[in-house]
């Protein structure tokens, strides 16, 4: 497993808490992916499953390279229900996956503020 995060503090508090819990086979790395990702190591590997966290601005820049990277099944985590819908338009119309479920998490009562998810699976 490697977690990919643009904070080098949240790396670093990501790879202690694995340490802390007993996690053996995480790795974290820091990048900016709307960046290039020349050099970076992990971006050849391959991985089935990936967890997108993206900030507001969402994931548009880094969707194309999953299928290449042999992803097969995404949660989308969103915090801007906007973005999602239009990178759930590019996984789905562009890249040939497949919405398998959606939901919305009220984590923070009493505000406006919702987390929205999303599953995709192959097309």
């Amino acid at each position: 497993m490697v977690g990919v995060e643009g904070e080098p503090t949240l790396v670093q508090r990501a790879a202690r808490n694995a340490v802390a819990n007993g996690i053996r086979n995480a790795r974290f790395e820091c990048a900016d992916l709307y960046s290039g990702l020349d050099g970076q190591g992990w971006i050849a590997e391959h991985f089935d499953k990936a967890l997108l966290d993206p900030p507001r601005s969402g994931a548009l820049e880094v969707l194309d390279l999953l299928p290449g990277r042999g992803v097969r099944r995404i949660l989308y985590v969103s915090c801007y229900p906007s973005t999602l819908a239009r990178d759930a338009d590019r996984l789905v119309n562009g890249l040939g996956y497949r919405l398998v479920a959606a939901g919305v998490m009220d984590m923070f009562p009493h505000t406006a503020h919702v987390e929205s998810m999303a599953l995709f699976g192959p097309g």
